[in-house]
């Protein structure tokens, strides 16, 4: 589905920050909670709260945000309408990918179990998480 370059344009420049607030406030009104966005955020991202709390603190645009993102390589499985646009459909990358948090939230707030919502999958942490060092032989 094609978006307007304006409104890309528009979505790439939305801060993180002014954004989270809202995903927060809508799942805990569902009965959900902060660490079940995180977690949530995390699957798609790969940013532990450390790095999530940098972004909001450094007012990163979605931009920014999902440009240092490592994202998840099942988000393709993230389908449906979210915003009146099918996420699969979304040719813009970025915005597709805020698409894809969006539809994420949207669906935690609604109950869907987690295992759904993560698409029956566990992120395995990126080497950029990784505590030990590799050693050289």
């Amino acid at each position: 589905m094609k978006n307007s370059n304006t409104h890309n344009q528009r979505i790439a420049k939305i801060t993180f920050a002014s954004v989270y607030p809202m995903y927060l406030e809508k799942v805990e009104k569902k009965g959900r909670t902060k660490e079940e966005l995180h977690q949530v955020i995390e699957w798609l991202t790969d940013f532990d709260n450390k790095k999530l709390q940098e972004l909001i603190k450094e007012n990163a645009t979605f931009e920014i945000f999902f440009q240092h993102a490592s994202l998840n390589p099942n988000a393709h499985l993230i389908t449906g309408v979210i915003c009146e646009y099918h996420v699969e459909e979304i040719e813009d990358p970025l915005t597709q990918q805020v698409r894809y948090l969006d539809k994420l939230v949207d669906e935690l707030a609604k109950g869907r179990k987690m295992e759904k919502i993560l698409r029956g999958s566990k992120r395995v942490p990126s080497k950029r998480r990784c505590l030990v060092p590799p050693t050289s032989g």
